[in-house]
């Protein structure tokens, strides 16, 4: 067979391991020839490609980011986009196309299936928002930097007695805030899921304070949002999925708190560094595996399918599944992160 395959979205740790096992068992087990779209879906629309093999993927099992590109191209938002994308499939003689991608990118697969497009998903997002699959690689990998992250802040908060503010990724759900604010005994973690209360998150600092803790760690996913006509928000420029590029609420946070409080407030934003580096042990097995079970799920014909985990088991589900509804974080486990809250 002949199979392109794409990553799009933001970049992640895994992606080239994903790609590797496709390639390999692809190559060497079912005889396949493999293509990589450049730039995500911009590269199908430009058909802009490149040949993939087992020898130009050694090495790249630690490497972070993405051998193909990256990028956030929405066909159905380009005039012409979906026909476009299908006349590539179709003058490139494809059999089959895997896309490596998140909501975004797996929902204009799901859309492209409905039109006819074989395509088969693999779940990618430091996110883990997904629905369909218990985890998503990358999210891994971006939790543990996290983490590390409040360790190093913690110390550094402790020596000035300080508060530390620290955004980390997570537009609509709270799932790398709520791990590594756990995992990183945080103060107060906060999350897209459940709006704050300023006043709440002051008194919790002030409580902890006074019991002779003089720093305190507040993670805050970056699409975190205070209670209606608490606090005011500014919205960013929209990208072509109709995202706003958010960013800022962490600085919020910091001058509010130390407004309120009279604490020394400061704020580390992680951003793209959370994207960024090798991929764990963790995420390079659940990136292989996938990779693994996508081929074979090409190979069985089984199209319109993402490719999941579920009880520690590979299994498929439906595109339209994984990308209908949003995994937001579970409140039970927020209520043990609520339970160390000062």
């Amino acid at each position: 067979m002949r199979i392109g395959i794409l990553t799009g979205g933001g970049d992640c740790p895994g992606l080239n391991a994903v790609i590797r096992a496709i390639v390999r068992k692809g190559e060497w087990v079912y005889g396949d020839e493999l293509i990589g779209f450049l730039d995500g879906w911009r590269g199908v629309l430009e058909q802009s490609t490149k040949p993939l093999s087992v020898e130009s993927m050694r090495g790249t099992l630690p490497r972070g980011g993405t051998v193909l590109g990256s990028s956030r191209t929405n066909p159905y938002k380009v005039e012409g986009g979906p026909e476009d994308a299908k006349r590539a499939i179709a003058e490139l003689s494809l059999d089959a196309l895997i896309a490596i991608g998140g909501e975004d990118t797996l929902g204009v697969g799901n859309r492209l299936y409905g039109d006819g497009v074989p395509v088969v998903g693999v779940p990618k997002t430091i996110d883990n928002d997904l629905s369909g699959t218990e985890l998503t690689f990358g999210f891994d990998t971006a939790v543990q930097i996290c983490t590390d992250a409040i360790d190093r802040l913690h110390t550094t908060a402790e020596s000035h007695d300080r508060v530390m503010v620290v955004e980390v990724m997570g537009r609509h759900a709270g799932h790398i805030a709520l791990w590594s604010g756990i995992a990183g005994g945080a103060t107060v973690t906060l999350i897209p899921e459940e709006p704050f209360d300023i006043d709440d998150v002051c008194a919790s600092i002030k409580r902890r304070h006074a019991r002779g803790r003089y720093a305190s760690i507040v993670v805050v996913a970056e699409g975190a949002s205070p209670k209606a006509g608490t606090l005011e928000l500014v919205s960013g420029e929209m990208d072509e999925f109709g995202h706003v590029r958010l960013g800022g609420i962490g600085n919020l946070l910091a001058d509010e708190i130390e407004a309120r409080t009279g604490y020394d407030t400061r704020v580390t934003a992680l951003g793209h560094v959370q994207r960024g580096g090798t991929p764990t042990a963790f995420d390079r097995v659940l990136a292989t595996r996938y990779g693994i079970a996508a081929i074979d799920t090409v190979h069985d014909g089984d199209f319109g399918k993402m490719v999941a985990l579920q009880c520690g088991e590979i299994v498929r589900v439906s595109l339209s599944e994984a990308v209908g509804t949003l995994k937001e974080v579970d409140p039970a486990v927020y209520e043990v992160a609520k339970s160390f809250f000062s």
